[in-house]
């Protein structure tokens, strides 16, 4: 019969268990009486990685970081099977009992490599790996003016005139600055208001 002075396995598992909790409280309780304490309004304020949090938490998030983030553990978990596998195929005893067993495993883990990599080359066609997807559309705007007005406008040709300064009056030595005395300025329509109705 065991010894009853002896900790059995799950006692083991219990003692491991609460001096990780000891040692977790006692590393918060000595940061938090040995750290210097300088409040002030930067560091009482929020912050998202580095970043000020600024509007609303009601952000709209690019549903390509969910695509992204399901591809990558999709692959991930997938490798995690090479690791067994890699321990069944370098067992000698295995190799020794069945001659056949080496090319069997090799064999089996490149299918499975395969059907991985075709995964890969599909999602990389269809350009879910990439962060922004290219739209290839050309721009459509629903206009009322015929095609051939813009042609009839592209067509004609139109006559450069000289520039002449409009202040021919100046006399030399003064600076013109662009500005005449008793100039009217003209909008060249008249605005309508609506009258409202209280």
């Amino acid at each position: 019969m065991d010894d009853p002075a002896q900790l059995s396995e799950y006692g083991k598992i219990l003692l491991i268990a609460l001096v990780g909790i000891l040692l977790v409280c006692a590393t918060i309780l000595l940061a938090k009486a040995l750290s210097p304490k300088h409040p002030n309004p930067i560091k009482l304020s929020t912050y998202e990685c580095g970043e000020d949090s600024l509007g609303s938490s009601w952000v709209q998030i690019n549903s390509r970081f969910y695509v992204i983030a399901l591809v990558f553990l999709l692959f991930d978990v997938e490798l995690i099977f090479v690791f067994p596998w890699a321990t069944v195929f370098g067992n000698r005893d295995l190799a020794i009992a069945d001659a056949r067993w080496g090319w069997f495993t090799l064999i089996e883990m490149g299918i499975f490599l395969g059907i991985l990599l075709i995964g890969l080359v599909y999602v990389w066609k269809r350009g879910d790996i990439s962060w922004v997807r290219p739209k290839h559309q050309a721009p459509k705007v629903e206009i009322g003016i015929p095609i051939t007005a813009y042609d009839l406008l592209n067509e004609k040709v139109y006559e450069v005139r000289e520039y002449a300064d409009r202040n021919t009056e100046a006399k030399e030595g003064e600076i013109d600055n662009g500005v005449r005395p008793n100039a009217t300025t003209s909008l060249g329509f008249k605005p309508k208001f609506k009258k409202s109705n209280k």
